[in-house]
């Protein structure tokens, strides 16, 4: 740029600048006007990409071909959301018997395709491992009249075409939800648990009241804006529609450091490297989409601020209630530190809010796993590449390991391999997951659970119920009665959001000269060392602007916080709510208790079990065997698991994967309801096996215990109880065997006994 004027300017400091500070202040000054175009540019083809992007019918961004296989227009209750089923690269192959995978992603202001985004995504992760992948997706605006619940209904409808499609495989599909389709598959479990396998849920807010003292802000804006009754003026001011650009701008608002100078100053600083990763975001970011307002006024009314999801508070219209508890597929949680919109609070309060205790998570056979990353932010954590490569990719190579885990409240964790560690061959990756049973205390540490901070945000539900009212009863009618679709699109199309991104496109002619003089600096470009003095000042800038809004943002937010506490504290106005009417704390924060019919159900399993405890075979006998040594065990990762699956066809040949799953839920039970008895039994369960049957047995325990490793004291005391009750199964006199069976060190079949009546095997 300007190469004339450089030129001459370089040859006037030759003389008098020994030092070379007017040199570098004009290479700084030449590279600084070239960014500057060249930045702009790429805001004109960010406002391009806009345009052409909300002009189609199905916007998306996938990375990957699809084909749409269920159109949710075509269903009985019609929604804007479809079934897709991803087509997988020529150079990957798919397995059509393994576990087929689904992606549902979040419908919170931004449309479809970020869990697909890239090669290093959820999908991407799936189809290398050969997996037949499908993606749940929607249209930029709502079928008129639709609703959250029936958008619950269409997702079982689209899981069970999916079941359809794959007859020759017994396991229901791995479903993940990131963010807010995280609760909404939530929900579609726990009205039909039998359409879902494994659920992983990516950063998704379940529990809304939690939340960390000085950190989670957003928890406190219903509150502060007095409850829902704007949310409803939105929807009116929309004709019935709420514009997700909304949803965004309070997104962009939690980090003003980030959205109003560092995404920016980025691509400024690195146009030449980052235009294009930059533009790819952007796509997506900028990819707004329309709620109804039946949608949005449930979702705000009944999670965001009422928090009824994680209290079972949510029934359906035909009166189905809404209970996560139903749910019976294994549940990770997958969460992070550095998430500022679904800190851990939000995404693990829900399980102290179900449950009294782990035995209490174990009595609704329920199997929790969660993971806390460290560090990635909220988007990071369904699109960051690095996250993808390991949790996700570990996630899913594991999800048979998880699935069959013995109910009960687990913490994993992801660590790279080492050279040293044991049985290499078993860890599947570069990286190696780890299960470590918690109780709820645990979850406790990361929750904080503050009674008072409860009774506040109860109080924030009641006022929100009578302001809604009030607005409903007084505003509305006159409202509705002026607003027109005409007022209300082009209300969509004057959002601060929305023009960012037209004022700077084609269609302003103001930016007519920026390509042509973009070509000409790309073709002679004069790029500046990242050493020369005038950047690093500009660098040291950045960071100051960056320190201050940070600064802003933490006084605004403790500010916030302040008035929050300090309003919905107080005694009177809590009164004046109701919620001084009891002393019972649970009824006022809305937190389900034991139900009688769950009481009556957990008894009646308990009478099943008890009469099944000297019932069984030898599949009984060695997986209650393995269960209660690893029960000693601190942790125990997937090489337990890869071990087993591949010794499990030499000794247990005639059970599949599904059948598996029910023995090992059924022999922790027994073994938790009455340990000493089902040792006891043991040798019962083994009788009339020959005895070198039985040491196959106890040479196949204790090869699957030392694929992880040496044992500890307590495991090593613990097998050494079990080899003593499988060595007391041991005919006393064995029979005459003939020359071959003498020889072999394993059975090649094992005898078949009939299991009895209301076995699992």
């Amino acid at each position: 740029m300007f190469p004339v004027q450089a030129s001459l300017a370089r040859s006037a400091f030759a003389f008098w600048d020994p030092l070379g500070l007017g040199r570098a202040a004009v290479d700084y000054w030449q590279d600084a006007c070239e960014r500057s175009v060249l930045y702009f540019d790429v805001m004109r083809e960010r406002g391009n990409q806009y345009l052409e992007h909300i002009d189609k019918t199905a916007p998306n961004v996938l990375g990957f071909d699809a084909e749409v296989l269920l159109d949710g227009r075509t269903l009985t209750h019609p929604v804007n959301y479809e079934l897709m089923r991803i087509i997988a690269p020529q150079d990957i192959e798919i397995d059509e018997d393994k576990r087929p995978f689904v992606v549902v992603d979040p419908r919170a202001g931004h449309g479809p395709g970020i869990g697909g985004f890239k090669p290093d995504s959820e999908i991407g992760v799936a189809l290398r491992a050969g997996h037949p992948c499908y993606f749940i997706g929607f249209l930029p605006y709502p079928v008129a009249g639709q609703t959250v619940e029936d958008v619950v209904e269409a997702e079982v409808q689209f899981l069970r075409h999916v079941i359809d499609l794959h007859p020759q495989t017994t396991e229901r599909p791995m479903v993940v939800g990131n963010c807010q389709a995280g609760w909404q598959i939530m929900m579609a479990a726990a009205l039909e648990p039998d359409c879902f396998g494994p659920i992983l849920i990516a950063g998704a807010p379940l529990s809304y009241w939690a939340g960390e003292r000085g950190r989670a802000p957003m928890r406190y804006t219903g509150g502060m804006l007095g409850g829902s009754w704007l949310t409803a003026l939105m929807s009116d001011l929309g004709d019935g529609h709420f514009d997700g650009a909304w949803l965004v701008q309070n997104f962009e608002k939690l980090n003003p450091a980030n959205t109003l100078w560092s995404k920016q100053y980025n691509l400024y600083a690195n146009v030449d490297s980052e235009a294009n990763r930059y533009l790819d975001f952007e796509r997506w970011w900028g990819g707004h989409v329309v709620l109804n307002a039946e949608e949005i006024q449930y979702i705000v009314d009944n999670l965001f601020i009422g928090n009824r999801l994680s209290t079972s508070q949510l029934t359906t219209r035909d009166g189905r209630r809404i209970d996560l508890r139903n749910v019976r597929s294994p549940i990770v949680v997958f969460c992070s530190q550095g998430d500022d919109i679904t800190p851990p609070p939000q995404a693990l309060g829900w399980i102290g809010d179900l449950y009294d205790s782990v035995d209490d998570i174990q009595a609704n056979e329920q199997t929790i796993v969660y993971c806390v990353h460290d560090t990635t932010g909220h988007l990071g954590i369904f699109v960051s590449g690095s996250v993808s490569r390991k949790e996700h990719a570990e996630f899913t190579a594991n999800m048979d390991y998880i699935d069959i885990l013995p109910p009960g409240l687990y913490e994993t964790t992801v660590t790279e391999k080492t050279e040293d560690a044991a049985n290499p061959d078993l860890i599947d990756g570069d990286y190696i997951l780890e299960f470590s049973p918690r109780d709820l205390d645990d979850i406790d540490a990361i929750v904080q659970t503050n009674a008072e901070d409860e009774r506040r945000f109860a109080s924030v539900a009641r006022v929100s119920d009578i302001n809604l009212g009030l607005y409903r009863r007084y505003f509305r009618p006159w409202l509705q009665a002026v607003m027109t679709p005409e007022a209300a699109g082009l209300m969509r199309r004057m959002h601060p959001l929305r023009m960012g991104y037209k004022l700077l496109s084609d269609r302003n002619p103001a930016t007519s000269a920026l390509p042509v003089m973009a070509d000409a600096i790309k073709a002679d470009r004069h790029q500046v060392a990242d050493d020369n003095p005038f950047r690093v000042f500009e660098s040291m800038l950045s960071d100051q602007i960056v320190s201050g809004l940070n600064t802003y943002r933490d006084i605004r937010d403790q500010s916030t916080e302040q008035a929050f506490m300090a309003i919905y504290g107080q005694p009177w106005l809590q009164t004046l709510t109701g919620l001084g009417a009891s002393d019972d704390s649970r009824r006022h924060l809305n937190c389900p208790g034991a139900e009688p019919e769950h009481r009556r159900f957990v008894e009646q399993r308990k009478h099943e079990l008890c009469a099944r405890i000297d019932r069984g075979d030898s599949h009984h006998a060695v997986m209650r065997a393995l269960i209660y040594v690893l029960g000693g065990a601190p942790s125990t990762d997937e090489r337990n698991f890869q071990r087993l699956k591949a010794t499990r066809a030499e000794v247990e040949p005639n059970i599949d994967l599904a059948s598996f799953k029910a023995l090992v839920r059924e022999q922790f039970f027994i073994l938790k309801l009455d340990s000493h008895a089902a040792l006891d039994a043991l040798p019962t369960l083994l009788d009339g096996e020959r005895a070198e049957q039985i040491e196959a047995y106890l040479e196949h325990i204790e090869h699957v215990l030392a694929a992880s490793g040496p044992l500890d004291e307590r495991c090593e005391a613990r097998l050494a109880t079990v080899q003593e009750l499988f060595g007391r199964a041991k005919p006393a006199v064995e029979p005459e065997s003939s020359p071959a069976s003498t020889t072999r060190k394993k059975p090649a079949a094992r005898k078949k006994k009939t299991p009895p009546s209301g076995s699992s095997s």
